[in-house]
């Protein structure tokens, strides 16, 4: 299982970024999953900032980003997209996506624990000026 992201980089407080998490190793129309972003910012600790599960579709979100930022699983691309809207400077951080198979049902936001995932990416960084 590989994690690949893409799309970071630097923008202005307003602005808007698209990552990418493309998968390999695995088909998302194949296999119960949930897949979830995480950002960790210097000096802080790591924290889940969305989360999809595939079994029952929902989606999960960090509060301070609920409104602003959408995760989107694309079957056809195995590609989960985290549109980021509206760019705050304390949105500057390392983002990286992981996966973990199974079922999961009733989790609800403790979905967004990084213990829960298995594989992980590499990161992709976003930096928001003001």
């Amino acid at each position: 299982v590989q994690l690949v992201e893409s799309g970071g980089g630097f923008v202005q407080a307003g602005e808007s970024l698209r990552l990418s998490c493309t998968a390999s190793g695995f088909t998302f129309d194949d296999v119960d999953y949930a897949i979830g972003w995480f950002r960790q910012a210097p000096g802080k600790e790591r924290e889940g900032v969305a989360a999809f599960t595939r079994t029952d579709r929902r989606k999960y979100y960090l509060e301070s980003v609920k409104g602003r930022f959408t995760i989107s699983p694309d079957d056809v691309e195995n590609t989960v997209y985290l549109q980021m809207n509206n760019l705050k400077p304390e949105d500057t951080a390392m983002y990286s996506c992981g996966v973990v198979f199974g079922i999961h049902i009733g989790i609800g936001r403790g979905m967004l624990q990084a213990g829960r995932y298995r594989y992980w990416g590499q990161g992709t960084h976003v930096t928001v000026s003001s």
